[in-house]
């Protein structure tokens, strides 16, 4: 690659796309790499303010952006057919979902490229779900080339993984446990089982059927071990999870012989939230007790969770303590969520 004046550029190959701005209308290339210059370009080329042009002369040992971008887009996605990507396009390429599912990023693989210098990864929140179609990163280096020894650098440093993963939504069974001796008797109406279905219903989910319980610890044990029994792949246990010695739910999910990750999380709407798994066979079975804002709290801890264990995910008391940071809701009168710093 060579700079030359742009008066003297005809018949030379570019080496970069050139970009046109026209402000409040539109911003792209007016000239794509590898066009060559005519004469008639030469006006047009100098409306857009280059005087001088970098025309393509190859460098042993240096890798143009485009190749480097290829290089990048290689780190953050691998073969996976979850993901797709498009060309360069002033030296940028960007990723997109293939498939719905949990977006995984490996941060710390993301943080090492990006503190090499004069490369670029930039992406969208990880664990979130994404549809067939998101955007979810967009790569390029910063420089129009770049030593081709410190692009292997960066590979080796994301090794065999690559950063991003897409995890795709299995499909799920799942039973519903709602306790209560005010629903049971019939005092109140049953608020959770609408807004429950409401949200599974945005995913591949299958409901197996309601049970509704006064408080009675051995009879939400034996309603949580019957979904179990058949077939579920998840369980759901809402109301009587809070510390009042009348609600009965962690210790009957606790019955069970679940393994109990966490009663308690950083999330404001759902500090109340157990998550535990129950053995079935050489699998689990996720057992989720819902605190009461799941009822009529527009999002919850439950938003944040349902997707991770949705995908097969299997969730640490870790993932949930890393949800305090930005596990504050603020319950905005229009709810964009998720975009917003809920959960991030």
């Amino acid at each position: 690659m060579k700079l030359i004046d742009t008066k003297d550029a005809v018949g030379h190959v570019l080496c970069h796309d050139i970009t046109q701005i026209i402000p409040g209308r539109s911003k792209g290339p007016v000239f794509k790499k590898g066009h060559i210059v005519t004469k008639e370009d030469i006006p047009v080329l100098l409306s857009v303010g280059k005087e001088h042009l970098y025309v393509w002369e190859k460098t042993e040992g240096m890798l143009h952006e485009d190749e480097a971008a290829y290089m990048l887009k290689e780190m953050c996605m691998g073969e996976s057919e979850t993901m797709s990507a498009g060309e360069p396009s002033e030296g940028k390429i960007e990723i997109r979902a293939a498939v719905d599912g949990l977006l995984k990023i490996d941060r710390d693989k993301l943080v090492k490229v990006n503190s090499l210098g004069e490369m670029m990864i930039a992406t969208v929140h990880g664990d979130y779900p994404v549809k067939a179609g998101d955007k979810l990163a967009g790569t390029r280096i910063i420089p129009l080339v770049i030593e081709e020894e410190k692009m292997m650098r960066a590979k080796k440093l994301c090794g065999e993984e690559p950063i991003l993963k897409i995890l795709p939504f299995k499909h799920v069974r799942y039973g519903l446990v709602t306790t209560g001796n005010e629903v049971f008797s019939g005092r109140i109406q049953d608020a959770f089982g609408p807004s429950i279905k409401a949200k599974l219903g945005a995913y591949d989910t299958e409901f197996m059927g309601q049970v509704i319980l006064p408080d009675d610890r051995e009879g939400i044990t034996k309603a949580i071990e019957s979904f179990v029994a058949e077939g579920a792949d998840m369980v759901l246990v809402s109301g009587g999870m809070s510390v009042d010695p009348d609600d009965k739910t962690p210790g009957a999910i606790k019955d069970t012989g679940a393994d109990i990750i966490s009663y308690g999380a950083p999330v404001l709407p759902g500090a109340m939230f157990l998550l535990s798994y129950l053995k079935r066979g050489e699998g689990e079975v996720p057992v989720l007790g819902l605190p009461g804002c799941i009822m009529y709290a527009k999002r919850t801890v439950f938003d944040l969770v349902l997707p991770r264990v949705l995908s097969g995910e299997r969730l640490t008391r870790e993932d949930l303590a890393a949800y305090g940071e930005g596990g504050l809701c603020l319950n905005c009168e229009t709810c964009h969520f998720p975009n917003c710093g809920f959960g991030k």
